[in-house]
């Protein structure tokens, strides 16, 4: 991990989760505030329902709460979604955009991501910005290439002066239980920072990047010490306080 860049963990709970869900993130809370001091900042990323709550509940314990994904405007016709302007209203400080999910199942772009990550950014949001390669991509020797044409398309130029945060997730790993080596994960988060140094200059070595394929309590200490990971998005680990306080512990 690199060390002069503040480690964050967060928590994206997908669809998952309804009000009973925030006794997990009280039990979460308590583990905070009663053992050592996280050495990370700690997100929680619930359903869009949960966003107000949950960011209430969190404050006594320094838990900081962000939406799953927004618009790219920031209000209009749009049935059904939510605007970057709403999640801040609501109490959240952070967005992902661009998951791999989203790409997935709802055709989003590069510059789809770019302009939302840019509507997070003018709504006061720090977006946490989604690149990953499939498993054919991997075997076709096509990675790098995939997930720095990615970054090329989804960060904004604004991320030389606002902060944005870079998720590393390798799609064949979501949810799967395959994990890359620690080998391959720090050749691909050295080719990100390379190429954000290469765009942003010196800026682009404080720009956090995270790394969010099947990050769990059995394998976050080595995931989290490999050089250039500044810290986990992590998925199903994150519903069970437990589980989550492991991996925040492992910083």
């Amino acid at each position: 991990m690199t060390t002069t860049i503040s480690p964050l963990i967060a928590g994206n709970w997908k669809m998952n989760g309804t009000r009973a869900s925030l006794d997990e993130l009280s039990s979460l809370a308590t583990m905070l505030t009663t053992g050592a001091a996280p050495r990370a900042i700690v997100v929680i990323c619930p359903p869009a329902t949960m966003v107000a709550a949950a960011a209430r509940q969190g404050a006594t314990s320094g838990i900081l709460v962000g939406g799953q994904d927004c618009h790219t405007e920031g209000s209009g016709a749009h049935t059904g979604d939510i605007a970057a302007g709403m999640l801040a209203d609501a109490g959240a400080q952070y967005v992902i955009v661009g998951h791999s999910e989203r790409r997935a199942d709802h055709g989003e772009t590069d510059d789809q991501v770019r302009r939302k990550a840019m509507a997070a950014i003018g709504a006061g949001l720090k977006p946490i910005i989604c690149v990953g390669e499939t498993e054919g991509q991997r075997d076709a020797g096509e990675a790098e290439a995939v997930v720095k044409e990615q970054l090329a398309g989804s960060v904004p130029d604004a991320a030389e002066n606002h902060e944005v945060n870079i998720a590393y997730e390798p799609i064949w790993a979501i949810g799967t239980g395959r994990t890359p080596t620690s080998e391959e994960i720090a050749a691909m988060h050295a080719a990100i920072r390379n190429s954000l140094v290469e765009r942003f200059g010196e800026r682009g070595m404080d720009i956090r990047i995270l790394y969010g394929g099947s990050l769990k309590p059995q394998n976050a200490r080595e995931i989290l010490s490999v050089e250039n990971v500044n810290g986990g998005l992590v998925g199903g680990a994150s519903l069970l306080a437990n589980d989550f306080y492991t991996i925040i512990s492992a910083v």
